[in-house]
């Protein structure tokens, strides 16, 4: 009788079939009936972040004070994985891993463009634009935006994964992490909703986030290169990123992603120090320091910030938009972290994940987005009043004030290509775990089903204009996707609560979680029932 391949995707597979449909719904009506799509997603968006932006506040902060709990607490020596485990990556590859994976691609975009953006729109009433107070009230939320509040989601769902994956040997799903929280009735079909909502908010987002970095990168040839924006040019630049994290994501985690992401680090790097030495470094210095402590010092006020009295909807086209978009975004990005944090501790995950990457973007903040400031403010440039008309170029139009500045537009154009390339191929590798019942390797061909797929999906909704439409339908999914959030959390603290006590947490969890022994004695039993079978029948 020959064996079933582990890695093999089963197109039988529920999940894969009702996801793919539901994406293949999607991509078709956008394709299609692009402003119908965005009108209704947008609808339906408005209406869960103006109903539920109080929710989303309230469970963010949630989010940053549990992780922040359970790293200081008597839980935090606990290892993601065995007792004597060691970390599989080092701390550089794993910080760099983080960052590729989770908003790298992010911050280059909006580096410039976000506080330029609140330069000219405040987020404050009373706030004369293009000011001196305007430059450092648009610093401060830009840190807040960028801050440990989105990256405590990835954690939540990166930790919940990572623990009952490595330490209970779980399947690495989402569903697995809230098993014992559920009602047992019906409990396998909210799994598999679960699964498939995954996939789904994984696959719209990603397919949305590339497509915004080509237009970033399109729009960035054109501006530097006079290329004509076309189409055609988009739909090169899709393919060319196909191929690259196609090879990428076939040559495997420890290779293609890992030697990517270190490249991305130290591109990074490079340009943060040549711009921060070449610009004017005094101001970008106290810009940082100054954001810095206007973020702390007012960091609960901004956790908790509403305008029900003025009307004001800043609130909602910001923050409650970009929370909405990282709880969307946290299955795929939260899995990935699971994936290269085995043998990390407790204490080790939620501080590297949480304020280590963050400062490396309140870093990138405050050169880039400091400097368009400083230029605006004194030396007389236009740098705001580009971004308002064309944010995909607005790194490109700072760029522009510095020598090499064909050189430096080619290095940052090959940065976001690579940005670009890392989160795919992650995202892919996600897809398939998610879509092999949680397999730590998927198959190749699995990957490559969902790589096409994706860049597929991208390349027709640029064209049809009907990008913007998917990206507000994914945000759609961040609703149910916070009510699964808290029940990670609930789950996974009752779980670390049956842990033995501190001078006892380093014997085996098999020995010390009722769930897992429980679990363990079933296994034992089926195993017992195999041995029964007479060996000519197997």
């Amino acid at each position: 009788m020959l064996k079933k391949n582990p890695n093999h995707v089963s197109y039988n597979n529920i999940v894969f079939k009702v996801s793919a449909i539901v994406i293949a719904l999607f991509t078709l009506w956008g394709a299609f009936s692009p402003d119908t799509l965005a009108k209704y997603a947008s609808a339906v968006f408005s209406f869960t972040s103006k109903s539920f932006g109080w929710f989303y506040l309230l469970s963010v902060a949630g989010f940053v004070f549990f992780c922040l709990f359970l790293a200081f607490s008597k839980y935090g020596n606990i290892k993601l994985g065995k007792d004597d485990e060691k970390a599989e990556f080092s701390l550089f590859t794993w910080i760099s891993m983080l960052f590729s994976a989770g908003f790298g691609v992010g911050i280059v975009f909006w580096g410039v463009a976000e506080p330029l953006t609140h330069f000219v729109t405040p987020p404050l009433a009373g706030v004369e634009p293009q000011t001196a107070e305007a430059a450092r009230l648009a610093m401060r939320y830009s840190f807040f935006n960028w801050g440990i509040h989105q990256w405590s989601v990835f954690a939540i769902v990166g930790l919940a994964l990572a623990y009952f994956q490595f330490r209970h040997k779980r399947k690495g799903l989402i569903s697995e992490t809230i098993s014992e929280v559920l009602p047992k009735r019906g409990r396998g079909r909210i799994k598999l909703f679960i699964s498939i909502l995954a996939i789904i908010a994984t696959v719209t987002g990603v397919a949305t986030s590339i497509g915004m970095g080509v237009l970033q990168i399109s729009g960035g040839m054109n501006y530097v290169f006079q290329v004509p924006n076309s189409a055609w040019l988009q739909i090169g630049i899709v393919g060319i990123i196909l191929v690259l994290y196609l090879i990428s994501s076939t040559t495997g985690i420890n290779k293609g992603i890992k030697l990517l992401s270190l490249l991305n680090m130290s591109l990074v790097a490079v340009l943060m120090i040549f711009f921060l030495f070449r610009g004017p470094t005094i101001f970008i210095m106290e810009s940082f320091v100054v954001g810095l402590g206007d973020y702390l010092q007012n960091f609960v006020e901004m956790s908790f910030f509403l305008t029900p009295y003025s009307g004001d909807t800043w609130v909602n086209d910001w923050t409650v938009f970009y929370w909405a978009w990282v709880i969307a975004w946290s299955p795929f990005v939260g899995s990935f972290v699971a994936r290269v944090s085995r043998g990390r501790t407790i204490r080790e995950f939620v501080l590297g994940v949480m304020i280590v990457p963050p400062v490396i973007g309140f870093a990138w903040m405050a050169i880039f987005g400091g400097t368009g400031l400083y230029l605006d403010l004194y030396t007389g440039t236009a740098i705001s009043q580009a971004v308002s008309q064309d944010v995909t170029t607005a790194i490109f139009v700072l760029l522009q004030e510095f020598p090499l500045y064909i050189l430096l537009s080619v290095i940052m154009i090959a940065l976001i290509v690579i940005f670009l390339v890392t989160s795919a191929d992650s995202a892919v590798f996600v897809l398939g775990m998610m879509s092999s019942d949680g397999n730590l390797n998927p198959s190749t061909s699995v990957k490559v089903i969902w790589g096409v797929l994706i860049a597929s999906i991208t390349a027709v909704l640029i064209v049809s204009s009907g990008l913007k439409g998917l990206q507000t339908a994914s945000l759609v999914s961040a609703l149910p996707f916070t009510f699964i959030l808290i029940l990670m959390s609930i789950a996974l603290y009752k779980s670390l609560s049956n842990e033995k006590s501190p001078e006892k947490m380093g014997q085996n969890p098999e020995h010390t979680n009722p769930v897992y022994a429980e679990k363990n004695e079933e296994m034992k039993q089926q195993h017992q029932e195999k041995e029964k079978v007479p060996q000519e029948t197997r």
